[in-house]
């Protein structure tokens, strides 16, 4: 296989996580007292980690450190608890999953979801994967498009860069991608539009996982 390494994003590209998401960050601002927001609205606030998620998800004139840090304990206290109520993998992703594991390929997840999240729901969801790595966000280490979490998997997989892919639903994955010079896939089923993903240069974009199949099991 051309794709000897193939590190997969989480959110919008492995999982559908958006309710789980949007109930956290509701129950967040519930708590006090302030208006909560539309599926839409947090499908734009994703894809930089649980700080920025719950940062955008607050009003403006709060959004100081310290009111962004108590905001954040209180959203992730109690979406870990209530991580996989609402959320589910896109129909055929587990079997493309399972087909590439099959086919030779190494597998890895880089996510800028903080770590005890990324590990409990791809475990639960896909429990017969030898994954080379699980990689959520961890203190010291920076998010994505920084591309230490990709850096990480590549060693860890003894894999020469040009034999590596990166999939994902954002620009951020896709400039992840170009960062850390491997070749990045786009999906359209996510949480942003493909012209986000056309716009980030993505080598290739997928709107179906038969599509997806095709690019990554060549």
């Amino acid at each position: 296989m051309k794709n000897q390494l193939i590190i997969f994003d989480l959110d919008g590209t492995l999982l559908n996580t958006i309710g789980d998401l949007a109930v956290g960050c509701d129950h967040m601002l519930s708590l006090r007292g302030l208006p909560t927001h539309s599926y839409e609205e947090y499908c734009t606030f994703v894809g930089n980690g649980i700080m920025r998620l719950v940062e955008r998800a607050l009003p403006e004139e709060l959004r100081t450190e310290e009111y962004v840090k108590a905001a954040r304990r209180d959203f992730v206290e109690f979406y870990i608890d209530n991580i996989d109520n609402h959320t589910v993998p896109y129909e055929g992703m587990v079997e493309l999953v399972e087909q590439l594991q099959r086919a030779g390929a190494k597998l890895a997840v880089a996510s800028n979801k903080f770590q005890a999240g990324t590990e409990k729901l791809i475990r639960k969801f896909f429990p017969t994967i030898e994954w080379v790595e699980i990689c959520g966000n961890r203190e010291g280490v920076p998010l994505k498009p920084d591309t230490a979490l990709v850096d990480m998997i590549i060693e860890r997989a003894g894999v020469r860069r040009e034999a590596c892919t990166m999939v994902g639903d954002s620009a951020v994955d896709m400039q992840t991608a170009r960062n850390a010079a491997i070749r990045s896939v786009g999906v359209s089923w996510g949480f942003r539009s493909r012209e986000e993903l056309e716009q980030a240069g993505a080598d290739h974009i997928a709107d179906t996982v038969e599509e997806l199949s095709a690019i990554l099991l060549k």
